[in-house]
């Protein structure tokens, strides 16, 4: 493909320049377009070229010069190598990010079908890990998923910013096509125009060095880095209530957790998640650096890190989507479990209700409060230092002073009360925001796609 690319840049240009009066032949023309796929011998044929040359792209000008003798001339006219490789990337860097859009498209779509089924199922929420008030395991699900639409909007906006290098000779000044047009300003301008509408793009940048910006590497990576952070904190929620045996990612009935502790279920696609997104939020660095260090015009210290960074931050951007998505569609959710759980806090975090619905009925708050205190500290006793259950709730049924509302306390118990609107605002959530972002053509048919391959499977 990269090659390909080249290949189509070079008739672009030559294409631009024959309109603009350049003495190219139709032939060349048809020569160039009738070879833009490469066959493996011409594989070979580039590859003793480069050999003997040293320069890949100047291989590849001669390569492509054999199965297009008309053209041989004029490939590469006016050109420098950046004019291939940098505008060939730019297009990589935009397909790349399509790419990631879809797939980060199908992820929501499988978290948000999870969010809406366990919209109302109450859970234990965490501050500090600590035991705080309830929340849903819905609820808990857009949190993930806003930070993802987030990272959807930030892919996209990159994407669609992205310019083009165009056609700007060996330092940026286009001076080799201005000669060519013999100093008519005019069409070197229209040159790089066309070339770029021919190209797919909307507009070049103005002004660029022998290569486009690798500021723009930043701004690419960036959000890919960011994709990352979601990520890893997914995963590691995922990890985290996995331990608590609450929720788990899928594990296959021949999966083997430890290969001495047969009991386990180790949470391992989510830790290979949090694996490969600390190592894609460490390569915006080196894109900072790489930028940062570009002397003057350029300087190729940039080429061999790029060819490492950017299609690393690619595969593994992809690889975490992919993971994700496979654990999002088996996530296995254990309500008894959290049920327990929220048994054994929320007498304390009932409290407060408690002490109101006794107000409620002329008692004193004061008064009321002091008895919560010491039968909270009782069970709590009961809890740390005798490793039993929180039996707060049978200390309140059999201290007297509560029975004006012993006729209540299932009620103030029951967990759906603790959950305030989250139910409401997971319905909210998926309606006005999910919604309109899996509306988009482009996420509404990669998603469409793949449900069609989920069923065929």
């Amino acid at each position: 493909m990269r090659f390909r690319t080249w290949r189509q840049l070079w008739l672009n240009l030559a294409i631009a320049e024959k309109e603009l009066g350049l003495p190219i032949s139709d032939e060349a023309i048809e020569q160039m377009r009738a070879n833009l796929d490469l066959t493996p011998e011409q594989f070979d044929i580039a590859a003793v070229e480069e050999k003997k040359r040293r320069h890949d792209v100047m291989a590849h000008v001669h390569t492509f010069g054999k199965v297009a003798p008309a053209a041989a001339g004029i490939i590469h006219l006016g050109a420098t190598s950046c004019y291939v490789t940098d505008n060939a990337d730019l297009i990589f860097l935009r397909t790349g990010l399509t790419y990631l859009i879809r797939s980060l498209g199908i992820l929501i779509s499988r978290l948000s079908s999870f969010a809406a089924e366990y919209r109302s199922l109450p859970t234990l929420g965490f501050t500090h890990f600590q035991p705080a008030q309830l929340t849903t395991v819905g609820k808990r699900a857009t949190l993930w998923i806003q930070e993802l639409l987030w990272d959807l909007r930030n892919i996209k906006r990159v994407r669609d910013d992205l310019g083009f290098r165009g056609v700007k000779g060996t330092t940026g000044t286009q001076a080799s096509f201005l000669s060519l047009f013999d100093g008519d300003h005019q069409k070197v301008e229209q040159l790089d125009q066309l070339v770029t509408e021919l190209s797919g793009f909307d507009y070049a940048y103005p002004v660029t060095s022998q290569t486009y910006s690798r500021k723009i590497d930043i701004d690419v990576l960036a959000p890919l880095a960011s994709l990352g952070a979601t990520a890893h904190k997914i995963a590691t929620d995922l990890r985290l209530l996995a331990n608590l045996k609450e929720v788990e990612e899928p594990f296959e009935s021949t999966q083997i957790g430890s290969s001495a502790m047969a009991y386990k279920r180790n949470p391992m696609r989510s830790e290979r998640v949090c694996s490969l997104s600390r190592h894609l939020m460490v390569l915006h660095q080196n894109a900072l650096m790489t930028s940062s260090v570009q002397w003057f015009e350029r300087t190729l210290d940039d080429s061999a890190n790029r060819r490492i960074t950017i299609p690393e931050a690619f595969l593994t951007a992809d690889i975490v989507l992919s993971t994700l998505q496979n654990v999002s569609e088996g996530l296995v959710v254990y309500p008894k479990v959290i049920a327990r759980r929220i048994s054994q806090e929320l007498p304390f975090m009932a409290t407060e209700n408690v002490i109101m619905a006794i107000v409620k009925k002329g008692g004193d708050r004061q008064e009321a409060h002091e008895k919560i205190r010491v039968l909270s500290h009782e069970a709590g006793h009961q809890v740390k230092h005798l490793g039993l259950e929180n039996d707060l709730i049978d200390r309140i049924k059999k201290d007297a002073y509560f029975d004006p509302i012993k006729d209540q306390l299932d009620e103030l118990l029951d967990p759906q009360s603790f959950i305030g609107r989250a139910p409401e605002q997971v319905d909210a959530f998926l309606k006005e925001w999910v919604g309109p972002a899996l509306a988009d053509e482009e996420v509404k048919e990669a998603v469409a796609k793949s449900q069609k391959v989920e069923l065929s499977v």
